[in-house]
């Protein structure tokens, strides 16, 4: 009886042990990924990004720049690419070309679609929905770089208006690219042009990092004037660390029309923490901004004052950048530890600073006068809480009317979404201010003319 019992015990082992030698292993994550509110690479070892942002949409001829942003020491470029909705598409093989010049170059590749940018608020913007139309086109091209590349699905992909359905959008947004099988890191902007002045991101950001079934989402701040005080930086990051929640501020810089952000402060807290950032932005900056440039007309030997700041102040690149050690093979060194604590409880108003990178103000249009194939309309510009430098309006008309004259306004047409721009008189307003523009239209039927809804942009 024992000698059956023995035997048995045996052949039951030796079952036991073909069934787990069988068992398919665990899944290990294939690239960059997030474990414990940190963002690790496949390895496990700690990646703290350190880079920049480079325009590539706008100035694609630059492939000179991701070796140049190498050499100054930055792990990371944060790539700007369209869809196509917005500006010329970045096709397949131009983003296969970007992620190989990313690697040629020892750099991790953020690749984002900037045509989200102000969604809800910015006429032309297209929804997170319609970004990953884009991405499910170069699933072909992205496929095997999860240790390279992490996808920013979309640039600031709300205004100021109509940001209440970020959490909801951004969530479907990531279950669409997880089901499609994308398994990249992805990184998830904030509303309110980035800056998240409603902190919707903020309190919503268990539920979205929830949503993604590999746990795997980044979230990203962008702090311009919002943030121009240290409270403002080391609160909001701080709620993140305490929730155990990844975040990197995904754009910054020195100065902005908005106000003064706390570059200082956001650099040496970043440090302390390890926490990624990615400052805006390499060169080509326009639109009053040109001060964001890090270098002037892309020339590595021609560092702007914030490029000096960025690259080789205190915290900045070249002093704490890590190449990613899917590059070198070696074990980086431990993240600094956390030397402040973070908060535990809410403030209990959101900052004071004016919201969304001073993008503060409305339009409304009126039909003034109407004929047989024309009309007049008047179209008014109200400031918000705080001045601005001038302002754009946008509107797409939707029964083939056109401009065909302007005042107060130098007014430009791309099919039919119309864009107005202030003139040198009435760019400059006071906050509560209003101005007023008009213009002659034509339409090509005899039926009352559908009034659009305008878009404003402050800047």
């Amino acid at each position: 009886m024992r000698t059956r019992l023995t035997a048995a015990l045996a052949t039951f082992i030796a079952l036991l042990a073909s069934v787990v030698v069988l068992a398919p292993p665990a899944s290990a994550a294939v690239g960059i990924r997030v474990t414990g509110g940190r963002i690790v690479e496949a390895n496990g070892n700690a990646f703290v990004m350190r880079g920049v942002s480079h325009p590539h949409t706008w100035y694609a001829n630059q492939t000179g720049s991701f070796a140049n942003i190498k050499s100054l020491g930055a792990n990371t470029v944060r790539v700007v690419l369209s869809s196509g909705a917005r500006w010329t598409q970045n096709s397949a093989s131009d983003v296969a070309n970007v992620v190989s010049l990313c690697r040629a170059n020892r750099l991790i590749c953020v690749l984002e679609v900037h045509d989200t940018t102000g969604y809800g608020e910015e006429g032309a913007a297209i929804s997170l929905d319609r970004a990953v139309d884009y991405w499910l086109s170069l699933q072909g091209v992205l496929t095997g770089q999860e240790r390279y590349v992490i996808v920013n699905i979309g640039n600031e992909p709300y205004g100021n208006q109509n940001y209440s359905s970020w959490a909801t959008d951004t969530g479907n947004a990531i279950k669409r690219l997880r089901g499609a099988g994308f398994e990249h890191a992805i990184m998830v902007d904030a509303p309110n042009w980035g800056q998240d002045w409603s902190f919707t991101m903020r309190d919503n950001a268990a539920s979205v990092f929830n949503a993604d079934p590999q746990k795997n989402t980044i979230f990203s701040i962008h702090m311009y004037g919002v943030f121009d005080t240290a409270a403002e930086i080391t609160d909001y990051l701080g709620r993140f660390r305490a929730a155990g929640l990844p975040i990197v501020v995904g754009e910054f810089g020195h100065n902005h029309s908005d106000g003064n952000p706390d570059e200082d402060t956001i650099m040496s807290y970043a440090q302390a923490n390890g926490i990624g950032y990615i400052g805006w932005s390499w060169s080509g900056n326009g639109g009053g901004v040109e001060y964001l440039d890090m270098v002037t007309n892309f020339n590595v030997n021609s560092l702007t004052s914030w490029g000096q700041r960025i690259f080789n102040g205190a915290n900045g690149i070249k002093a704490t950048s890590r190449e990613a050690t899917v590059y070198s093979g070696a074990t980086s060194p431990p993240t600094q530890p956390p030397t402040t604590t973070p908060p535990t409880t809410p403030p209990t108003t959101p900052p004071t600073a004016p919201p969304g990178g001073a993008r503060s103000c409305a339009a409304s249009y009126a039909v003034t006068g109407q004929w047989p194939g024309g009309f007049q309309a008047d179209v008014k510009v109200t400031v918000g809480s705080a001045a601005i430098s001038g302002w754009t309006v946008t509107w797409t008309f939707g029964n083939g009317q056109t401009v065909s004259q302007a005042w107060g306004a130098t007014v430009t047409s791309s099919g039919s979404t119309v864009t107005a721009r202030n003139v040198a008189y009435n760019g400059a307003l006071s906050a509560g201010a209003t101005t007023t523009f008009g213009f002659i239209g034509t339409t090509p039927t005899p039926t009352p003319t559908p009034t659009p809804t305008p878009h404003c942009t402050a800047t």
